[in-house]
């Protein structure tokens, strides 16, 4: 492994040095090289990217996202105000979730939004009289659950009758006859999105063609459909092989090209997985008969994804002379008090000491977007790689910081 993210940047030592660990690396030009690759994959489609801003949601890197052309999806109104506040177009913006408040449908009704993706006939029903009171049109989307299984983990299953995503068809259609009509709502098509992580192309294609004959069948009981929110999902290379964009691309598209809709994607794992690292350093080793526990400063509280999901991350040890030490069974540990409180398990590692750094890969979604203050700990800096230079957009919070909002007495 280079000593540095990238040649010619900032060695992993001096960023360490400059900005402390546990230290977020994002590269903002890898986010980008993403973009441009899922662009060309679904060319010849009229289409657009908007990123699911739940994945990664510093503020740099949405501006960075904004700047080279995408729109956003998001789901709360926190997310909502993070791209309003880079100068997000509004019209960009889709607001999606299965729980949003009157208060976070005001706030996208104020904002004028592009488009709220509708998940209930009750939700249905609320935006269109908060509209109404206003005076407004809220364009919308009705959420589909096509009954798919993608494959994957159940926890990031999203398409199923078993999961709280979207309506039934039949029930989605009889709040379209319902409603129809009412000055506060503009339907202009369907959103259905399957799950995350999703690795066999095929469960895409077969979302695609139960919505394709959902279109016709709307179209053909009178309703216009101008638009399709294909959701996300696209795998990325955690410990197995992930399908190329590409091969998603041409699995789907001979059912969405001949609809004549806009087609819209939410990555958000498959754009910023990749470009994201958690750059640790070691505090202690404790050598067992059964293995190496290598215990470091960053924790369960930075990157939350091994300890609720069992994911896999590479881990690497960062020393000029690794290749020289003997190699052990390690758990990277850290040191929340918690047994779930694990990095990875049972890898093979030159035998770290204390005070060497090691680096998390892959963990550039939902790493600080998922980041807490369990145990009272501060979250973590964060620095944005550009080229061969790094600049700070995340400070390492205080304990002041941590007990700011509290009331005592």
């Amino acid at each position: 492994m280079s000593a540095a993210p990238r040649a010619g940047a900032p060695t992993f030592a001096a960023l360490a040095e400059r900005h402390g660990t546990p230290l977020w690396i994002t590269d903002a030009d890898a986010v980008l090289a993403r973009l441009r690759e899922l662009e060309a994959a679904f060319a010849g489609l009229l289409h657009g990217v908007r990123y699911s801003v739940k994945a990664n949601s510093g503020l740099a890197l949405l501006r960075k996202l904004k700047e080279a052309g995408a729109g956003f999806d998001v789901v709360s109104g926190g997310e909502l105000a993070r791209c309003l506040r880079v100068g997000v177009d509004p019209g960009r913006i889709v607001f999606a979730g299965v729980g949003k408040s009157d208060a976070e449908l005001a706030a996208g009704l104020a904002a004028g939004i592009g488009s709220f993706d509708v998940e209930s006939a009750d939700e249905l029903d609320r935006l269109a009289a908060l509209a109404e009171a206003r005076g407004v049109a809220a364009p919308f989307a009705l959420r589909l659950n096509p009954d798919v299984d993608a494959g994957t983990h159940e926890y990031v299953t999203t398409g199923t009758r078993r999961n709280k995503f979207g309506l039934p068809f039949d029930e989605a259609l009889a709040a379209l006859r319902r409603t129809a009509g009412r000055r506060g709502l503009r339907f202009h098509g369907f959103h259905v999105h399957i799950g995350s992580q999703v690795t066999d192309p095929t469960r895409f294609a077969a979302a695609a063609a139960i919505v394709a004959e959902r279109i016709a069948a709307t179209r053909a009981a009178g309703y216009a459909v101008s638009s399709l929110d294909f959701g996300g999902g696209f795998a990325v290379a955690y410990e197995q092989p992930a399908p190329p964009i590409a091969a998603v691309a041409a699995a789907v598209r001979p059912h969405l090209a001949p609809l004549q809709v806009e087609l819209l994607l939410e990555p958000g794992r498959w754009l910023v997985a990749e470009a994201g690292r958690l750059l640790c350093r070691v505090v202690a080793v404790k050598q067992t008969p059964d293995r190496a526990f290598v215990i470091v400063d960053g924790a369960m509280n930075d990157l939350v994804r091994p300890a609720l999901y069992g994911a896999w991350h590479p881990v690497e040890l960062v020393a000029p002379d690794r290749a020289a030490r003997p190699v052990v069974l390690a758990d990277v540990v850290g040191p929340v008090c918690e047994s779930g409180d694990f990095l990875a398990k049972e890898r093979r590692l030159p035998l770290p000491r204390a005070g060497d750094l090691v680096v998390v890969g892959m963990a550039g979604a939902y790493g600080t977007s998922m980041s807490s203050q369990y145990n009272s700990r501060p979250r973590a800096a964060e620095v944005l790689l550009e080229g061969t230079a790094t600049r700070l957009v995340r400070r390492r919070e205080t304990i002041d910081d941590l007990l700011a909002t509290e009331l005592d007495g």
